[in-house]
């Protein structure tokens, strides 16, 4: 890889309103670009919302879901990123024959460089999983994609590292949300509406166990153990009853913090990724250091059907 200055973005979203989420990204890539970002990060289905559709009917989500490369999402999406002339990454629900998947793209202003489709879904049973992982080359660096669920699993940040990813790009719409875990849960929506006046109370919320403290568990761990850097994106505020921390952010290879937002707003942070500190990480040793061989029980099948479950209960679906 090369030295890079990449953008890590959290936003509002408004479920449903694609234009709305265009205006914020353009925004955003525009801060990002003035601070320097040679490409601009954004959460996990950002262009259309996400937490809204665990009601939907397969009918509802379809309409919502577009093709890729060419729904309207996609091409305004080039467009913002032919104005700045940055490649933008950012989320959507996407439809290929008669199945939709959770989707994440990268595109430049010449078209669509790279798509992941999310490995391990859950927030509706319509939803069609990926079957592959994506790792791309771009701008001097090789890139790979994950989204949300798909980094709780270690062997997925693993393989997308050992096909040569430097940089992984971690999006996320999470934090804050109900679970058996001591000291999680939901935040009370009033310290959202109140965050102007009593911003202390809200942010302490998000920096403990409900948002980044939980994160801090294992996210750093996923970058430090591969040698790569993490592009964390993620929601903040309202979404669908319940509240988002947000907290974008650059994990360098020694898992350590490069960059982080602690707005309690719309946010994008900028960060230095440099060539050298991945060839120093401890990361990269255990790679080297691995024995496949000893390995067959990873892919052995397992004797339950493989289930992809929240920590979290959903919405009952609809009929």
């Amino acid at each position: 890889m090369r030295d890079i200055r990449i953008g890590a973005a959290q936003f509002e979203y408004r479920p449903g309103d694609s234009s709305y989420n265009l205006g914020r990204i353009r925004e955003l890539t525009r801060r990002a670009v003035e601070s320097g970002a040679e490409m601009v990060s954004f959460h996990e289905c950002c262009l259309q919302g996400y937490t809204h559709v665990q009601t939907f009917s397969k009918d509802q989500l379809w309409d919502l879901a577009e093709p890729i490369p060419d729904g309207p999402c996609t091409r305004a999406l080039m467009d913002l990123a032919k104005e700045f002339r940055v490649p933008l990454l950012a989320g959507l629900f996407e439809r290929d024959g008669d199945r939709i998947h959770n989707t994440y793209v990268c595109v430049t202003g010449d078209g669509l460089v790279a798509k992941h489709r999310k490995l391990h879904t859950f927030v509706s049973r319509f939803l069609t999983p990926g079957d592959s992982y994506t790792v791309f080359d771009l701008l001097g660096c090789r890139f790979g994609m994950l989204i949300c669920y798909d980094n709780n699993l270690p062997e997925n940040v693993r393989i997308t590292a050992l096909r040569g990813a430097e940089i992984i790009f971690m999006p996320h719409v999470t934090g804050c949300l109900p679970s058996t875990m001591p000291g999680r849960g939901t935040v009370d929506p009033a310290l959202w509406q109140n965050r102007e006046r009593d911003p202390v109370r809200l942010r302490q919320e998000f920096q403990g166990p409900k948002g980044r403290g939980w994160l801090m568990r294992w996210l750093p761990a996923r970058a430090w153990e591969n040698g790569v850097y993490g592009v964390y994106t993620n929601a903040i505020g309202w979404d669908e009853g319940e509240v988002r921390p947000g907290g974008a952010m650059i994990l360098d290879p020694f898992g350590e913090v490069l960059v982080e937002s602690q707005a309690l707003e719309d946010d994008v942070v900028v960060g230095f990724l440099t060539a050298e500190k991945r060839e120093l990480s401890s990361g990269r040793r255990y790679l080297r250091a691995r024995r496949p061989e000893l390995y067959g029980t990873l892919v052995e099948p397992g004797s339950e059907t493989p289930v992809t479950e929240p920590g979290w209960k959903l919405k009952t679906d609809t009929p």
